[in-house]
């Protein structure tokens, strides 16, 4: 008996030797770890307490660091907030509580979003996020909920942006900026624009009237500055009219549009019939690939303008005896769009073989104003009415000391080339809005094939309505 009681104490013993043993290791491992340097003849108590001291020395750093960017993220003038892989709240920022008209958010008690901010398109953006493994944005008007009659009146809509960023586990961080100021000066443009337009459009009339009865009543060559005259006034007033129109579509554009079944195709012809003078100057020919029928539902006189100025962009930069391609093709509608899944998109595309856009300018072509530098198109055109129209002028000659057919053939080529350079910008920023007021989209790049410019046009095609040939 005293044999076994024996053995077993020095199983214990031993067992007591080998916990001893690893837990020596492990302390050793733990001061090599934090401070490597530290002197081999210390003993292990010394070392661990090195080791401690150190350890407090990176947490108290890491803390106070961590308390500084706190402290900055509150008073960040952009919004941030960050949910978990079940849309939990786990933190949020002071602007991003003013934002969303939430009550001050205290970190540590995650409650569901939806509970505190009831936003559809800030859930879509969330998930398209968590979806997609890479940053998204979205736009939208933030409207307030509150039980509260008296301060829901107090509370205004505000329009938003978010930046969605996946973030580990599963975790979305979104970023919140406020649009307010953009949309309200963008407003103002407008009222601007629209303002001064109304102003001008009733002496340009009076000023087009007063020319067009001079007009019947001169001889050459005073006519000739009527006519130069009559031209500008008509110029302006298409400019003035071209604005009216985009202020009227940006105000609630959908419910301007008159809707009905359009054949697409017939209407392609129809816009290229209508422009046919202006190409057969340059020698120009229309190739068209597609449907011979197809209706869409849309408002015939407006998407009729998009074609006109689709084409009259691509026929103004197209080189002589070239063709303008418009295929049109039918597609499956984006499939992140839960609303337009069960659709299909029609696929309009307009492709010339001109000099293309340059690519600092594919982001700005369908805006406001905007025009490609024109010294692409004005240089061929000068050297080829030069050579053949009106011979080179020298330095010490001047106009008054050519032949009378010599100023009237400079008049002439000046004049063309003043009106093929005549455009106001505003063309495609029409177009654009034509198209987004019909829940389509536009898209401006250069074509791999031509290199020239490939205008694109994406509409919807609602299922009932289409009609395929």
């Amino acid at each position: 008996m005293e044999i076994w009681v024996l053995i077993g104490l020095l199983t214990g013993l031993a067992f007591l030797e080998w916990r001893w043993l690893r837990l020596n290791a492990k302390l050793w491992r733990i001061v090599q770890k934090w401070r490597p340097d530290a002197p081999v003849a210390f003993s292990s108590t010394s070392r661990l307490t090195r080791a401690i001291a150190a350890y407090q020395e990176v947490h108290f750093s890491l803390q106070t660091e961590l308390q500084s960017l706190q402290a900055l993220f509150q008073v960040a003038p952009i919004g941030f907030l960050q949910v978990d892989e079940d849309n939990q709240l786990l933190t949020c920022n002071s602007k991003a509580c003013e934002l969303l008209s939430m009550q001050p958010y205290v970190s540590g008690k995650p409650r569901l979003l939806l509970e505190l901010v009831r936003s559809y398109e800030l859930d879509a953006l969330i998930d398209e996020t968590r979806h997609a493994q890479q940053p998204c944005q979205s736009e939208w008007v933030f409207h307030p909920v509150d039980s509260d009659y008296a301060k829901l009146a107090q509370k205004q809509p505000c329009p938003l942006r978010g930046h969605g960023t996946p973030m580990p586990d599963g975790c979305v961080a979104v970023f919140l900026e406020s649009r307010e100021q953009v949309v309200m000066l963008t407003q103002q443009r407008d009222r601007w624009i629209s303002d001064v337009a109304h102003e001008l459009k009733t002496p340009l009339t009076s000023i087009r009237l007063v020319a067009e009865t001079l007009q019947s009543r001169l001889e050459p060559p005073t006519r000739d500055w009527v006519d130069r005259l009559l031209n500008e006034t008509i110029r302006l007033s298409g400019l003035v009219q071209d604005l009216l129109d985009l202020n009227r579509l940006g105000m609630q554009p959908s419910a301007r549009l008159t809707l009905k079944p359009v054949d697409l195709p017939r209407l392609v012809q129809s816009a290229w019939l209508s422009l046919e003078p202006l190409a057969r100057e340059k020698q120009i020919q229309l190739d068209y690939v597609g449907y011979d029928r197809l209706l869409i539902l849309a408002d015939e006189a407006r998407l009729h303008r998009v074609l006109l100025n689709l084409l009259d962009n691509s026929i103004k930069y197209s080189p002589t005896q070239q063709n303008i391609r418009v295929q049109i093709s039918v597609g499956q509608a984006n499939q992140s769009d839960a609303a337009k899944h069960t659709d299909q998109q029609v696929h309009l595309e307009v492709i010339d073989a001109g000099p293309g856009f340059p690519e600092a300018a594919l982001s700005q072509v369908f805006e406001r104003f905007y025009r490609v530098d024109p010294s692409r198109t004005r240089q061929p055109l000068l050297k080829a009415t030069t050579t053949d129209q009106t011979p080179a002028l020298s330095s010490d000659h001047s106009v008054a000391s050519q032949p009378v057919e010599a100023q009237r053939a400079e008049k002439s080529w000046k004049q063309d080339f003043f009106q093929a350079n005549s455009g106001t910008g505003l063309g495609l920023a029409i177009a654009r809005q034509i198209v987004e007021a019909h829940q389509g989209s536009v898209k401006a790049s250069n074509h791999p094939e031509t290199g020239g410019a490939w205008l694109e046009v994406f509409l919807p095609l609602k299922q009932g309505v289409g009609e395929l040939e």
